[in-house]
């Protein structure tokens, strides 16, 4: 059964638009039946550019992505979350709809590459687009299928740290 993970950011433009590639990205190149969701509170309605970038120089396609709400998410019809991750400030202090199927929730804080300066924009992306793909394969060497939900949230937790 395919473990869905959500990545909430409040905009859903950059951090969990990396994180949605990054997790999907590595799932299928190590054949784990993972599949990465990313939606915003607040969509932006568009995906940053160096976020496509990022994603485009590490091999992945990013085309088909769109900035979409987290309402898309919870009503009939969508999958079953068992893993919440919110990657930004703002939005892991939202209050956060009732997802269906009581996920395991977590928060990995990343800075707004967005916020850095023109001309570092570019490297600011690649480097969240790393340390994220760093946590991405974390995740994927947890033993997903057969983890409660409290040693999931503690693995979360612990990876968090790291």
């Amino acid at each position: 059964m395919t473990t869905n993970v959500l990545i909430l950011c409040t905009h859903n433009s950059a951090r969990s638009v990396l994180s949605e590639g990054m997790l999907n990205h590595w799932a299928a190149k190590l054949g784990k039946d993972v599949r990465a969701h990313s939606a915003g509170s607040a969509p932006s309605g568009r995906i940053n550019p160096f976020a496509i970038e990022a994603l485009a120089n590490a091999g992945i396609d990013a085309s088909g992505y769109r900035s979409k709400s987290w309402d898309e998410f919870v009503g009939e019809g969508a999958p079953e979350m068992r893993v919440v991750i919110t990657v930004c400030d703002s939005a892991a202090a939202e209050a956060c709809p009732y997802w269906p199927g009581s996920p395991v929730k977590v928060h990995w804080g990343y800075p707004d590459p967005s916020n850095a300066a023109e001309a570092q924009k570019a490297a600011a992306f690649e480097l969240t687009r790393q340390a994220i793909g760093y946590r991405m394969l974390q995740l994927l060497q947890l033993p997903l299928g057969t983890m409660s939900n409290a040693e999931l949230q503690q693995a979360l937790v612990d990876i968090s740290r790291s």
